[in-house]
């Protein structure tokens, strides 16, 4: 069995990787256009800060660990053509112009996102940057080096996390985001809000609600970002936008969502026979509405990847469906969340309720009981609970993953009450916040008198 791998980022490697060991004797080459594998992105951010010293660290593979598999590992080559019913591609040596044809049984498609670059006057700019792969990270730490004002547009999850690595650095920071709150993919505002609040106490700038227009430079270099509310003065731009799949090679050949996502079946396996693919390239079920969605998380990208292995020669292992389940850390707040917020809910078209919970994690008794904030979403009619997010100084984290767990099996509130859980004062109370969250939704029980007789 002849198998080509085009990418070898998080699902890549863990396709690669499995494949390997699931068929030693198929031929696998892998195309990849950059000079390093399986970066870490979700780590830059650290990097950048300074919270990660040693960057290898932030690499879990390398062409000679899949060499020691039998896998061929063509560094710096791009895939330029696709032919996925023919099962050819074409492919190009970025060093030396190279280029060469190549056949395959199945074909892997593992070609990731690539940031979303706005058409704006001025963007060719220097200083201006992207933040994705390990030489975007080296570019950011090395400009930053001489920068006293960055700008970072963006407030998603990578724009905060390096907002708070700038200003933690001594720079003097601006948040720029179209939309009104942070974060708001992925928290609902009582959350939103008290991280705001932190942000600016800070001192860092939150220019919410504003679309970048243009920007404006000296000397090739940026040094201002025209806004549709203000200008700002800057040293360096982080564009942390979004991202969008890179699938341009199989346009026309697969079935897409409309931004060009892949669509798969539960098997990982594309509308074209002998092609699949998996991670930030793909849509992927999501549990709560039961949808293909586009949710790029380094968390579906190995999952998916490793299920690419498992079902290339025959159905095998199905593909649960995922909750978007993601944490951060903001200063010293501990924040998860899975599945919807109210506020996607209702662009959803679900009617649902919410319960919001504040409380001590552990008896106040204890030396320390500091306080959480929980807020679990669920469906009106059904009861079912579609999402959950949590915030702590205490690492409360954890407690998402279970409410994950319980989206996946179409769990209610009212079973989220009485579900068992320990009892131990250093770690909770005798209810446990997650049951106190589900015993205040529960309906009241109706008790009718009796009948005089």
């Amino acid at each position: 069995m002849k198998i080509a791998v085009i990418g070898c980022t998080h699902a890549g490697t863990a396709a690669i990787v499995n494949t390997a060991k699931l068929y030693p004797d198929a031929t696998i080459t892998v195309y990849e256009r950059n000079d390093n594998i399986s970066f870490l992105s979700c780590g830059i951010a650290l990097y950048v800060g300074g919270v990660v010293k040693d960057p290898d660290g932030l690499f879990y593979s390398s062409p000679n660990q899949l060499a020691d598999l039998g896998v061929v590992t063509k560094m710096l080559h791009e895939v330029t053509e696709v032919d996925a019913k023919g099962h050819k591609l074409r492919a190009k040596n970025l060093q030396t112009g190279e280029e060469l044809e190549d056949t395959f049984d199945k074909l892997i498609v593992t070609t990731g996102s690539w940031p979303v670059v706005p058409k704006l006057e001025g963007i060719e700019m220097d200083n201006i940057l992207l933040c994705k792969n390990y030489n975007h990270s080296n570019t950011i730490i090395e400009k930053a080096k001489d920068a006293k004002r960055v700008t970072v547009v963006g407030a998603g999850y990578i724009g905060v996390e390096l907002v708070e690595a700038f200003q933690m650095n001594g720079k003097e920071v601006t948040l720029i985001d179209s939309v009104d709150r942070i974060l708001n993919k992925y928290l609902d505002p009582e959350f939103t809000d008290a991280i705001e609040h932190t942000l600016t106490e800070k001192g860092i700038t939150l220019a919410l609600g504003q679309t970048v227009q243009k920007f404006s430079g000296e000397n090739g270099k940026v040094t201002k970002v025209i806004t549709s509310k203000g200008e700002f003065e800057t040293d360096l731009v982080i564009l942390c936008i979004g991202f969008r799949p890179n699938t341009e090679l199989l346009k026309g050949q697969v079935d897409m969502l409309p931004n060009g996502a892949i669509i798969v079946d539960k098997y990982m396996q594309t509308s074209q026979k002998d092609v699949f693919a998996a991670g930030d390239s793909c849509a992927i079920h999501y549990n709560p509405t039961g949808k293909a969605s586009y949710i790029p998380l380094a968390t579906n990208a190995v999952r998916m990847g490793t299920l690419v292995a498992r079902n290339l020669v025959r159905p095998t292992t199905p593909y649960m469906g995922t909750q978007g389940t993601s944490g951060i850390k903001i200063y010293e707040q501990n924040i998860a969340g899975t599945g919807m917020t109210e506020t996607s809910a209702a662009d959803e078209g679900l009617i649902v309720e919410a319960v919001v919970l504040e409380d001590s994690y552990r008896p106040e008794f204890m030396p320390t009981a500091e306080k959480l904030l929980l807020k679990v979403v669920y469906e009106q009619a059904t009861r079912r609970i579609v999402g959950a997010q949590i915030m702590s100084q205490v690492d409360l984290t954890q407690s998402i993953n279970t409410i994950s767990v319980c989206i996946q099996n179409n769990m209610t509130v009212d079973e989220l009450a009485f579900i068992d859980f320990f009892f131990q004062p250093h770690y909770n109370k005798p209810w446990n916040f997650l049951n106190t969250a589900g015993l205040q939704a529960l309906r009241p029980v109706e008790v009718k008198a009796p009948a005089l007789v």
